[in-house]
């Protein structure tokens, strides 16, 4: 009984001692701070919940978003090229001065061309080099017709009437036809019913293309 008499004296004067220095005294059961959820329960699970989503969010938003792809235009990019270019610009130069220059590069050009096409001509055999020397020109065969003259009234002019027979391709039959031809007659020889030749000849008038050349045979 002793000992625990002397026990609450030492308690006693410890807790003077404290409350004279301004310290709380200790509580036996401290109670949980306020708005700390236990570890376990649902409170806690959704703030991690919540904390994670954050997390997550926060890069994505933090990102810087992507400049757009600027479509330039094939004269702007040889434009921004020239100007950035280190090269210091040429002179001035006149419409007449540009044409001139323009002339002088399309003649060292086709000159260029001409070389080259040389040296091609050269490298080929003799043989497919040579000029083709063509024959003179010879006036063609003038075409000549047989028939009998159906008129002769017109001035200087005779109606022929040319008949043709062949025989049909398919059926083999004789087939006959006839057409008129309209010839120059200088001294108006023929008469009608002359058996006579014509030669073809330049255009003589709207429907005269052939002219008399002799008289055959005489109408009886």
């Amino acid at each position: 009984m002793a000992d625990e008499e002397n026990v609450d004296e030492a308690t006693e004067a410890a807790e003077e001692a404290m409350e004279a220095e301004g310290a709380p005294a200790p509580a036996e059961d401290a109670p949980a701070a306020e708005g700390l959820a236990e570890p376990g329960s649902d409170e806690s699970e959704q703030a991690a919940d919540e904390v994670e989503s954050e997390q997550a969010e926060a890069p994505a938003a933090a990102a810087p978003p992507a400049a757009p792809v600027e479509i330039v235009h094939p004269k702007e990019r040889r434009r921004r090229l020239r100007q950035r270019s280190t090269s210091a610009p040429g002179p001035a130069r006149t419409p007449e001065e540009r044409k001139s220059e323009r002339a002088a590069l399309r003649a060292q050009n086709a000159k260029a061309r001409a070389e080259r096409r040389r040296k091609v001509r050269a490298k080929k055999p003799a043989a497919t080099t040579a000029a083709v020397v063509a024959a003179p020109s010879e006036p063609g065969t003038q075409k000549t017709r047989q028939g009998i003259v159906v008129s002769d009234k017109a001035a200087k002019t005779i109606i022929v009437r040319i008949d043709t027979s062949r025989r049909h391709r398919r059926y083999q039959k004789i087939v006959r036809s006839s057409k008129t031809l309209h010839a120059h007659d200088e001294n108006n020889d023929a008469h009608e019913g002359d058996l006579v030749r014509l030669i073809e000849t330049r255009p003589l008038s709207a429907t005269k293309r052939w002219r008399l050349v002799e008289i055959l045979e005489r109408a009886r």
